[in-house]
This record gives structure tokens, C-alpha cells and sequence, in this order.
């Protein structure tokens, strides 16, 4: 194994700053998947289980979800919530119980609730899920069968948990995956960007804001 001084942020950007690393890229046609943009994950005046690493993250989402939607191409909208009994959270649930575990995110609760700064709009998905890929007990990959998909741009948080996850389960799909940089979080920089670089240099591209909408403009 080899042994560094340095920090996941200063790893990530010569990872990302290398112009050998070779990318999936963009195909034809791809979908926009929001994962769990909740109360419980962004509002941090509420919620100490709440998180941000760009405080525009939730404004470059509903650009990116404008764009994609002006092609008519699918946008989904994930979030975790369980019934009263927890036990749908499965042996994930077992570890803490207090008012801010996983298994307490209760339907119908103000944790459960998408942020009301999203621009969410009646063609759009709107997913449940209970583990942390978005692929895992959903109906998301039917979905993304039947609008004949074969990129997926991924937003949301943590960066080092439902993303990571559903990034991976998407290249195992087989789908280009690309992670939109500025629109993803974690609770530590740390596992952000330690997560980042995994990701670029295994399983998705990581690409800009700025990148993202440019590609989407010139999209026929």
C-alpha cells in the first residue's frame, strides 16, 4: 500500500488534474438522478444529520434539472423514508437508535421531505428507496429502460454513501456515469473527496457544473 502525508482534497485534485485519466464520457441520452435531497440531509438549521459542500448546490440542481428536462429526458427525485416499525431499513437499521437514525426517517415526516428549494416538476420521478443505492428494491433501472438511457448524471448526497453506491451499481448496469462535482455532499471533506477520487479513477467520471450544462446545450 502506498503512504501519503497528504489529504483526500489534495489527492483529489491531482487525480482530477491528470490528463492521462481516461473518462466513460457522455452517449446519447441520459437521465438526471437526484438522490436524496431531503430535509434530513440539507437543511443543517434543522437537522444535525445535514450537510454542504458548495452552498449552491441546490441551485446548480435545478439548473441541470431545467436543461435536462427541456430535452424530455427523465428526472428523478430520490428519498429515503420507513414505515413506523423500521424494519424495512433491515439489518442497517439495527445499529443506533435515536431520534436521528437512518430508521427514524419516518413517511410523512418533515426528515422525509424533499427540500422546497428544488424545482420539482409534475413529469418528474419522485423515488422512495430504502438502502442506499437507488437502484436496490426501485423501480429506477425499469425506468431507465423504457427511455432507452444509457448515461446517467447523478447529484445528491453522501457523497460517500448513496452516491458512491448507486455509482457503482450504475457501472455495473453498464451506464455511463458521470458525478456533477459542485452538486454533490458529505457530512467531512475527508470522505468527500476521498470518495471523488475512487470514483474517477474506478467506476464515473467527476465532472463540472460549467462542464455539464455546456454538454447538455449542445446536445441535439
Amino acid at each position: 500500500m502506498e503512504l501519503s502525508n497528504k489529504t483526500a482534497r489534495q489527492i483529489y485534485k491531482e487525480v482530477k488534474s491528470n490528463p492521462a485519466r481516461k473518462k466513460f464520457g457522455f452517449g446519447n441520452k441520459a437521465a438526471l438522478i437526484n438522490i436524496d435531497l431531503q430535509k434530513a440531509y440539507t437543511r443543517q438549521d434543522l437537522f444535525k444529520t445535514a450537510y454542504e459542500t458548495d452552498p449552491k448546490q441546490i441551485d446548480y440542481v435545478n439548473e441541470i434539472a431545467g436543461l435536462v428536462r427541456n430535452k424530455n429526458w427523465p428526472v428523478i427525485w430520490t428519498y429515503v423514508a420507513y414505515h413506523d416499525s423500521g424494519d424495512d431499513a433491515g439489518v442497517w437499521g439495527t445499529r443506533t437508535d435515536t431520534e436521528d437514525s437512518l430508521q427514524n426517517i419516518k413517511f410523512g415526516s418533515t426528515r422525509s421531505e424533499l427540500d422546497e428549494r428544488l424545482d420539482i416538476r409534475k413529469q418528474d420521478h419522485i423515488v422512495d428507496k430504502r438502502m442506499p443505492s437507488v437502484f436496490f428494491g426501485t423501480h429506477i433501472e425499469m425506468l431507465l429502460k423504457h427511455y432507452e438511457v444509457d448515461t446517467l448524471l447523478l447529484t445528491g448526497g453522501s457523497t460517500s454513501g448513496c452516491v458512491r453506491a448507486t455509482a457503482v451499481d450504475s457501472l455495473s448496469r453498464s451506464f455511463r456515469t458521470i458525478v456533477i462535482e459542485e452538486c454533490v455532499a458529505d457530512k467531512h471533506e475527508s470522505y468527500h473527496f476521498a470518495n471523488l477520487t475512487d470514483l474517477a479513477l474506478k467506476y464515473a467520471d467527476i465532472e463540472s457544473v460549467s462542464y455539464i450544462k455546456e454538454l447538455l446545450r449542445s446536445k441535439n
